[in-house]
């Protein structure tokens, strides 16, 4: 019996010669820009919070949401916007998602109080929940065979990289024309993918089809409640009704989710979907991997603005190794695939993010940053960038091209809660620390970080099946 092969769809293959070729990376890039964008957003926002707060007067529990607002509603609308992407045709979802998150990052840059700033927030998020899974899907139906590996890997590269670079660059713009500008920016991007992407990725004839409107409300509310939980732990604690009674609501909301969509005659998703076994693995990878990114910056940013005294544009430099360290980590990954398979790269993924954070548990107020805490951080950014590139490539393993955007979908909406539970757990965990602006919980939130992922490497050897990119092509068995 052969091993199985990550790409083997019954898409035909792909077009070849220059001008085909060229225009498929092409539009791989607008895509991956557009994708870097949403990413951005999730910390460009971290260290320009205070000078928001300054200027539009902001108290600490609508700062805080100034940062859920997007997440919230990136997460919560995934899966119908996968589900558009299957529908509707995925160029068509895209374009839709893409307009509307250029429209809301104008409004968020103009926005002069407190509820315009998160109306427009919201819009992101809403704008980014459509374009996201659209995009993985033209990913996937776009490359086969062993370009869709090295696509992904882009992909997956700029993802990662993503969010550390957020934080450079929201330093940047904060401590230059103003925090404006970190909104700002996606507007000129934003127009030139809208202009471009046309010409180079063609429109693909679409099937209708009904959409599951109970099922899209039921997924929405349950995801909402359990990122509202989990950042409500962050400020109250596990045990506070705050906390519990969004969780319950979540369990409550999926379980009727669940049911709606066993009698329903067109579903939001095949739940069952979430049975197979490299869906599943590699929801798990993406969860895990992005609690870890997203919770470090969010330590890390905070350890060195409240803790060492750094501002914003200092904050933002020390972070540019692990951007270019975690883009690294996936470019290497998807390499490795092709000839390890993706159970072996999953595991040493996540055993090198554990060995990156161990020495960040002896974190101190004096710890050197730039000869021991910014290399730390590097090579857990090298662990986790192979581990999100794995992520992707086995979830959309021996998937159907007529199921790639809720595939993308499902494991997109993994990314953003993934970041939320991380955040939420490791924020309690430090939580002495970040209140009072010394050393004091930081070190003990690192340690389970690195037992977390070393914990998650040893799940990924039994749970990661033993799939590698198909060699060939598109019909190779």
């Amino acid at each position: 019996m052969t091993q199985p092969t990550l790409g083997a769809d019954h898409a035909p293959p792909p077009t070849t010669g220059t001008t085909a070729d060229r225009r498929r990376w092409t539009a791989l890039a607008l895509i991956c820009l557009a994708q870097f964008m949403l990413v951005l957003d999730v910390t460009v926002v971290n260290v320009a919070l205070p000078d928001i707060a300054a200027d539009l007067h902001l108290h600490r529990t609508a700062l805080t949401w100034v940062v859920t607002a997007y997440t919230l509603c990136f997460a919560g609308l995934m899966l119908l916007g996968g589900r558009l992407a299957d529908a509707l045709g995925a160029r068509r979802t895209f374009t839709a998602g893409l307009v509307l998150f250029t429209a809301a990052s104008l409004a968020a840059g103009t926005a002069g109080s407190a509820t315009a700033l998160l109306a427009a927030r919201a819009a992101q998020g809403t704008g980014a929940a459509l374009l996201s899974p659209a995009a993985l899907s033209l990913v996937t139906t776009t490359f086969h065979g062993p370009e869709r590996t090295r696509a992904l890997g882009v992909w997956a590269g700029i993802g990662g990289a993503g969010s550390a670079a957020g934080v450079l660059v929201g330093g940047a713009l904060t401590s230059g024309p103003g925090w404006s500008w970190i909104f700002y920016v996606n507007v000129p991007v934003g127009v030139l993918v809208l202009a471009v992407l046309p010409a180079v990725v063609p429109a693909r004839p679409s099937r209708p089809a009904r959409l599951d409107v109970p099922g899209a409300l039921l997924a929405t509310a349950g995801t909402g409640a359990l990122v509202y939980g989990l950042v409500g732990a962050g400020d109250a604690g596990w045990g506070a009704a705050r906390t519990l009674l969004p969780l319950a609501a979540a369990a409550v909301l999926y379980a009727a989710f669940a049911a709606v969509e066993r009698r329903s005659s067109a579903p939001l998703m095949d739940v069952g979907m979430l049975a197979r076994r490299p869906v599943l693995a590699g929801a798990f990878l993406m969860l895990v991997a992005t609690a870890l990114l997203v919770s470090a910056f969010f330590l890390g940013s905070v350890y060195l603005q409240h803790v060492r005294g750094y501002g914003p544009l200092g904050t933002g430099l020390a972070f540019l190794p692990v951007a270019v360290t975690t883009a690294a980590g996936a470019h290497l990954a998807s390499r490795l695939l092709g000839t390890l398979g993706a159970r072996p790269v999953a595991a040493g993924g996540m055993a090198l993010a554990a060995l990156g954070l161990a020495p960040l548990a002896g974190l101190g107020g004096g710890t050197p940053v730039w000869p021991l805490v910014v290399p730390a951080l590097a090579v857990a950014g090298l662990g986790v960038g192979a581990v999100f590139v794995t992520a992707v490539s086995t979830a959309l393993a021996l998937t159907r091209q007529e199921e790639a955007g809720l595939a993308s979908g499902v494991v997109n909406t993994f990314h953003e809660v993934g970041g939320s539970i991380g955040v939420a757990v490791l924020s309690t965990v430090a939580a002495s620390g970040i209140e009072h602006g010394t050393p004091g919980g930081f070190a003990t939130a690192f340690t389970v970080a690195a037992c977390a992922a070393g914990a998650a490497a040893a799940v990924s050897l039994a749970l990661v099946p033993r799939v590698r990119p198909q060699p060939t092509g598109p019909h190779a068995h």
